[in-house]
């Protein structure tokens, strides 16, 4: 399993719009949700901005690598046949799945590593809070990638990336990602800080020092409890081809 999740992170790096997804829009993302003025952030742009920005730019990596690109990854390695032929290697189906979870996390590492090196040149620095960072993004993609499995086994290809995307960029634009779900308008704060994308961009940004006392159990049980779901609907409707 080891073996192959090698072989897919490799394939991953080669692949010029995976990197695009996963390694340059992050980057970009980090450096104009710092400097840029109009982006309505709660510190002013500059340097005092990078504990709330490498916090919210490290959710969207995690969601674009574990489950956009993953669904999308699986949806059309469904439809060519790809799943199904490594069905007949000695690899057990389980461990066909751990071995395309094992790549992506490789990625998530990556772009954490890169992000946070980023960050740390141009000013941000780690707070006590700074040692829960790397489980809250391992449990951040072993959420999103049980979702990325339950949607890209289960859906057509063509549908899959039309509908990876949509959620990607909705979850964005109002899933409490880039910006805290307590910062939208009350009825749309309460529904969207149910989401897994807000709860782990509330972690996220509690690791990189922005907030003092987030409501972390409460983001953790909503983690699980998508983490949970995610695993059974995927248990009940993957599709080898």
């Amino acid at each position: 399993m080891i073996a192959q999740a090698g072989f897919e992170l490799r394939l991953l790096l080669r692949n010029g719009e995976q990197l695009l997804l996963t390694i340059a829009i992050p980057v970009a993302l980090l450096l104009g949700v710092t400097y840029v003025a109009a982006v309505p952030l709660a510190a002013s742009a500059g340097a005092s901005r990078l504990p709330e920005a490498l916090g919210s730019v490290l959710c969207v990596a995690v969601i674009a690598s574990a489950f956009t690109a993953l669904a999308i990854s699986v949806g059309f390695d469904r439809r060519s046949g790809a799943l199904l032929m490594l069905a007949t290697t000695p690899l057990s189906r389980m461990s066909i799945l751990g071995a395309r979870a094992l790549a992506t996390l490789g990625v998530v590492a990556i772009q954490t590593a890169l992000l946070v090196g980023i960050a740390l040149a141009i000013g941000w620095r780690p707070t006590a809070s700074a040692f829960t960072l790397v489980p809250s993004i391992i449990a951040g993609t072993a959420v999103f990638a049980a979702l990325g499995f339950a949607l890209g086994g289960a859906v057509r290809a063509e549908a899959t990336l039309a509908v990876a995307n949509a959620i990607f960029l909705a979850l964005v634009a109002i899933g409490g990602t880039t910006f805290p779900a307590a910062s939208l308008p009350a009825p749309l704060s309460t529904v969207v800080s149910a989401l897994p994308s807000a709860a782990l961009g509330d972690l996220l940004r509690w690791a990189t020092g922005f907030s003092a006392a987030p409501f972390v159990r409460v983001d953790a049980i909503v983690l699980l409890a998508w983490g949970i779901a995610g695993v059974l609907v995927a248990r009940r409707t993957f599709s080898w081809r």
